[in-house]
Order: C-alpha cells, then sequence, then structure tokens
C-alpha cells in the first residue's frame, strides 16, 4: 500500500521527526533498500529483527522494510533493563538489533550474544554497525515475497507490569482488520496524526499502521511535552492522534493550553489505561474534534469503543463491543454468567483480532484461552466488569488488583474514583496490602494538588467516613508522583513493594 501511494503521490509527506521528512517516494524507496539488505544477510519470511530505540523515520522505515521482506519485527522497549533486551532478543529469534546510541550505550554487546548484529539506525557507532554502511546501495529492490493471513507481522513484548515480558504474536490478517477499519476513522491523504508515544507499544502502532497504509502523514515525538505537542499539533495542523490518558491530563494541565490552534483536530483517540469520566468532559469541552477510547489488551480478543462526542452520559463507561466482537462475562470458576445488567465478573473477548499466542509460551497462552460451550477460543482479560441497562461495559479493576479483605471484594477504582473528589487530591492508587487481621487492605498512593496544605491523616479521615466499613483506607501516604509504564499504566505492584519495603 506504501508503494502505491509512492506512484500516486510521490511528493506527498510520509513521515516526520523534527526537522526531518520523508516524502512516500523517499519513505517507499528506503522501505526497498531495507528489504534488500535483509534478504542479502540470508533472512527469510519468518525470521525476526529486533528494534531497541526512540522514534523517528528511519525506526519506521525499518519496520515497514522488514515487513516487505517478509519478516516479523520484535519493537523492544527502552526503558527494559539489558538483561530483558537480551533476553527478549533471543526469545523472539533475532539475528539483527537494531539500535541507537542512547540504547547502544546501555546494552552492552555481551548482553545480546554473539550471534545478534547489533546495527545503528541514527549512524551512530562505538564498536558497532553503522545503518548507512550496512544499507545495500540505492534503487536496490527485494525479492517479492507472498505473505498468509496468518504469517507473524510482529511480536510485541508486554510492558512487564507483573514480571517478566511476553512475546505477544500478531498476524497480518489481525493488522488487516484495522487497516479495513480506518477509513471510517478518516485516515487517508491529507491526514496528519499526531504521536507521542512510543512505537513498541501496540498503543501506537494502531495509528500508525493505519495512517500509513492509507495514505497520511505521520509525525513523531520521540519525547512527548506539553509544550512540544501542541507547538507539533498546530504547525502541522494536526488531524489525528493517540495519547493515553496521562497525557490528556497534562494537557488539560497546561497554563496555555486554550491559546493553540488545534481546530484541525478531527479524531482523537486514547486507550492503555483508565480514563476518568472528568477528564473526558474536559477534554471534549476544551479541544475541538470527536473523542473516542478504545478498551482492550495487545493480546487482542474482545474491543469496546466509546465516541465520547456522541454519548456524552456514558463517559463513566468504555462503551460498547465494537462490530464483530463478543465479549461475555465468566465467574472465577470460568463458568459463563449471563449477561444482565449489573452482574458481574471477568471479561473475555472474542474477534477478528486475536493474538496468535505468545512466543514460546504454550502454557502461558493456554492460560489466556478461555472457551464456551460451542468450543470457540476467547482471550481472558483479567479485567472485573459489568454492563449496564444499555450494553455499555463499566469496568471495575483488574481481577488481581482486587482487594479481599476479611472475605470482602473492595474494589480500588471505586476507592479512587471517591478519593478524587478531595479538593487536594490530584492524583491517586489505591493497592491491597496484606494485613494478619482482614487477608488484605487497603492503602492510597495520593499526589496532593500544588499549594495544598493538607495532611495524611485529615485526607484519610475524610475518606473513611464517606465510605462503608470494609472500604476503609489502612493508610494513606503521599507521592510525588505514580510511577507508570511508558504508555501511562500505574504500575501497582512497584507501590506494594514500596509500601512492603517500609
Amino acid at each position: 500500500m506504501i508503494a502505491g501511494h509512492a506512484r500516486q503521490q510521490p511528493d506527498a509527506p510520509a513521515l516526520t521527526t523534527g526537522e526531518q521528512t520523508l516524502s512516500y517516494a523517499q519513505l517507499d524507496a528506503l522501505i526497498d533498500r531495507i528489504a534488500a539488505t535483509l534478504q542479502r544477510d540470508g533472512l527469510t519470511p519468518g525470521d525476526t529483527i529486533a528494534i531497541d530505540a526512540f522514534a523517528n523515520n528511519a525506526y519506521v522505515a525499518l519496520f515497514m522494510g522488514a515487513l516487505r521482506a517478509g519478516l516479523a519485527v520484535a519493537p523492544l522497549a527502552p526503558s527494559s533493563t539489558p538483561a530483558q533486551i537480551g533476553t527478549m532478543t533471543g526469545d523472539a529469534g533475532a539475528r539483527h538489533l537494531f539500535l541507537d546510541a542512547p540504547n547502544a550505550a546501555a546494552v552492552p554487546a555481551d548482553i545480546t550474544g554473539h550471534g545478534v548484529r547489533r546495527i545503528r539506525l541514527d549512524d551512530s557507532t562505538d564498536g558497532d554497525e553503522r545503518l548507512s554502511d550496512w544499507l545495500a546501495p540505492e534503487g536496490a529492490r527485494p525479492t517479492p515475497v507472498t505473505l498468509g493471513w496468518t504469517h507473524p507481522f510482529n511480536i510485541i513484548y508486554s510492558s512487564g507490569t507483573t514480571g517478566t515480558p511476553k512475546g505477544i504474536v500478531h498476524s497480518h490478517g489481525l493488522r488487516w482488520g484495522q487497516i479495513r477499519r480506518a477509513e471510517a476513522a478518516g485516515y487517508g491523504p491529507g491526514n496528519v496524526t499526531l504521536i507521542a508515544t512510543p512505537l513498541y507499544s501496540n498503543t501506537t502502532l494502531v495509528v500508525v499502521i493505519p495512517t500509513l497504509a492509507r495514505g497520511g502523514h505521520l509525525v513523531m515525538m520521540s519525547k512527548f511535552d506539553t509544550r512540544g505537542y501542541l507547538e507539533l499539533a498546530q504547525k502541522h495542523r494536526a488531524t489525528h492522534t493517540m495519547l493515553v490518558p496521562v497525557q490528556y491530563q497534562r494537557l488539560m494541565d497546561y497554563a496555555d493550553f486554550d491559546r493553540y490552534d488545534l481546530s484541525s483536530f478531527t479524531f482523537k483517540a486514547c486507550t492503555s489505561a483508565p480514563f476518568n469520566a472528568a477528564l473526558k468532559a474536559q477534554v471534549l469541552q476544551r479541544w475541538p474534534g470527536g473523542l473516542t477510547e478504545y478498551y482492550g489488551m495487545t493480546e487482542g480478543g474482545g474491543s469496546c469503543i466509546l465516541y465520547c462526542h456522541l454519548f456524552p452520559n456514558k463517559l463513566h463507561t468504555v462503551g460498547q463491543p465494537a462490530e464483530g466482537h463478543e465479549i461475555r462475562l465468566i465467574d472465577e470458576d470460568g463458568k459463563e454468567l449471563p449477561r444482565e445488567p449489573e452482574l458481574m465478573g471477568e471479561l473475555v473477548g472474542r474477534s477478528p483480532s486475536m493474538m496468535m499466542g505468545y512466543q514460546n509460551q504454550p502454557e502461558k497462552t493456554r492460560e489466556a484461552e478461555w472457551f464456551d460451550a460451542e468450543g470457540r477460543r476467547f482471550i481472558r482479560t483479567g479485567d472485573v466488569g459489568r454492563f449496564d441497562a444499555d450494553g455499555f461495559l463499566i469496568l471495575m479493576d483488574r481481577r488481581k488488583d482486587m482487594v479481599i479483605s476479611g472475605g470482602f471484594n473492595i474494589y480500588p477504582s471505586d476507592l479512587e474514583a471517591e478519593l478524587r473528589q478531595h479538593p487536594a487530591v490530584a492524583d491517586v492508587a489505591v493497592v491491597g496490602v496484606p494485613s494478619k487481621e482482614w487477608g488484605e487492605t487497603p492503602v492510597a498512593f495520593v499526589v496532593r494538588k500544588a499549594g495544598s496544605t493538607d495532611d495524611a491523616e485529615s485526607i484519610r479521615a475524610w475518606m473513611n467516613g464517606r465510605v462503608g466499613k470494609t472500604q476503609r483506607l489502612h493508610a494513606l501516604r503521599f507521592i510525588d508522583e505514580l510511577p507508570r509504564s511508558a504508555i501511562g499504566k500505574i504500575l501497582k505492584r512497584e507501590l506494594r513493594e514500596t509500601y512492603s519495603e517500609t
């Protein structure tokens, strides 16, 4: 599809990072060179390359070039430890690892293994091969390959919030399904997609791939900051974006937000972490264009969509199941529950967008699957939720984050929503910690609003006076900033560990 756009609109911008822009003709030629070079090195369809770098034009061209050669891509998180990079590279079976200078310095060659070829995407060196030296001559073209529906497209490693990252294998069929839906979201020639989330995240790829497949212009930030994002949006007349909730919050909190001209936006999306109703309402009020929230997992399964601009009275939900997606509820024993309003259970989903499985981990794959009475395969989300009378899904919590205190189920999201009502609370996370008396008990970590002088005990007393006896907080601690992954997920495991260490 990119080659087609290169023929139809050769001079149209395809990729921009900073002051560097590649047209579709330039991008297509670079993709050809990369694919031809990978084939020259003996890589064949089904092989994998790994990338550990920050977002830029060369990264995207490399990703697309690998696909053109029939390879799968394993984009790795730069925030991973050197040992994790080595483990993930080996797990993916990657023979080539592409890095930029900061990440190459953080990952010694002996970590990635002697059989892995290290190439610098940014043409830096320090012992590794430079991209410009590795590439085949200009004009090189690859041998065409034929790909099937189930051919691996990428291996995305989970963020590691629950331990060692697992490789989630996506197929070309899954990605093609996303491309087919892109036209309805307004992707096409003339659209400008601004991204400020990392390229190793599925959150980012679900807008990157449709943008390029439909001939749009992709503008990338290597690292998000509020002022830089707004300046780029205004400069490029951005029409589309994907942000995570913490980024929306920072933009809404930015004092000069309303001074920027954002009237070009038609499509704003959000996913990856809980998006509270008050923040959605604020974005709708202050930022032109529609706002769409997606609920789902990198593993795929069932997804929900909430068109916030069309259903302003449903902002407390994550919307309804997407077309062709089925979501059911199961109990703790894995038995299906009737879909009745307010009945709560773990969510399992089925759709054309489902992972092939976890790379080299068949047991983990089986643990993630659930089969109905007819033997149809669903993916378990680990989330607890319920449907309202109109079929909109209300999320409660991750099942593993639910606190069981004295035999009662306590949902941290309920306590967090209540705590946000306090005028001194800017951000909050509630976790369960061990208790000799109750088994578990809830503890809140609170980020205070600037200028607040309220002490922790007064906020805890205020909170405990508003909830039932079983929901009362055992402790409340102030924290400067909640620990989050690169795509905005609160790392509750780290909070539990922080509490247990003191």
